[in-house]
């Protein structure tokens, strides 16, 4: 197998682009990619400070990688969720990173620590307020990211989801037929209302596979594990089904996505509907001031019923 470019010999095979590439020439498909998400979905320009959510896994810190490439102003924001030996593991890769590379592009990694606010890891903090460990992290790490990057006036919040976790998530939101999740199922989504982060996905064209890759061949050292609180997700169910899908027809994956995002853009403007939708719903949390629905938003609530129930 030869590179499409160049003829030398590959190292990466695309089958749903019926291309390969040597390393150079993928490497410089990830970064062509990546640039065509962030042009055409308007997510941000050069002069924007950017804080990217990393995890220590493949996909954050390959986006992480990929914007320092590029050349823009991207620092970091780890969530230390405290579970066990697998947050001590992503702590060390996402602190190995930030020295080596992020240090060379003068990038700053921010740290937030759950068990310092909250006096519990997630596990923990999910018993006490009997809900779903997923859930728990799910609104801690929404509401910490948001709040940093508002606290620190940063432009764009930055997410690694890709082309898989995406076209999983509109899988089960089609399954369920959520509206309102689909309604915020585009990459890139707007301050809609003072409090919110604009909030960007630029690598919504590449799968997981090819993040893989990317990190390898750029020696980028993440942590391989999937969260011991994810087994049994149907998220991972859905990925399944479209992974078996995608080695039968290769391209399904980017079809079913693109195509929502193409007849998305040919309805009603998302911009303005959802921007419409979030000034009529939101309004400041009476204690913490971020927008909500009710009169205090999800992660006061979690972190008020979390200490009365650790204080019995």
């Amino acid at each position: 197998m030869n590179c499409t470019k160049c003829k030398t010999r590959a190292v990466m095979g695309l089958p749903r682009h019926n291309a390969a590439f040597c390393k150079p020439h993928f490497t410089e498909y990830v970064h062509d990619q990546t640039a065509k998400a962030i042009k055409s979905q308007r997510m941000f320009g050069k002069d924007a400070r950017i804080l990217v959510a990393v995890s220590g896994g493949k996909d954050s810190l390959a986006l992480w990688h990929i914007l320092l490439t590029l050349g823009y102003h991207a620092d970091a924001l780890y969530v230390d969720l405290g579970i066990g030996g697998y947050s001590e593991q992503s702590h060390a890769k996402v602190q190995r990173f930030a020295e080596q590379c992020g240090a060379m592009y003068d990038a700053t990694l921010h740290i937030h620590t759950v068990e310092k606010e909250a006096g519990a890891g997630i596990r923990e903090l999910a018993q006490l307020v009997h809900r779903p460990s997923c859930s728990t992290c799910g609104t801690i790490k929404r509401y910490q990211f948001n709040r940093a990057a508002i606290e620190r006036q940063y432009d764009v919040m930055a997410t690694g989801h890709n082309l898989d976790d995406e076209a999983a998530r509109l899988l089960g939101n089609v399954l369920h037929w959520q509206e309102e999740y689909l309604d915020k199922q585009g990459p890139s989504l707007p301050a809609s209302i003072e409090g919110f982060a604009k909030k960007v996905k630029p690598l919504y064209r590449l799968t997981e596979r090819e993040l893989a890759a990317y990190c390898v061949l750029n020696k980028i050292d993440y942590i391989v594990e999937e969260c011991p609180m994810a087994k049994g997700a149907r998220t991972l169910l859905y990925k399944e089904v479209l992974n078996r899908l995608e080695t039968e027809s290769p391209g399904t994956k980017q079809t079913f996505y693109w195509g929502f995002l193409d007849k998305q853009a040919r309805t009603a403007p998302p911009t303005t509907s959802m921007t419409e939708k979030d000034q009529a719903a939101l309004h400041p949390c009476a204690a913490c001031g971020q927008p909500t629905t009710a009169e205090i938003c999800s992660y006061c609530k979690l972190m008020a019923r979390a200490k009365s129930s650790a204080a019995l």
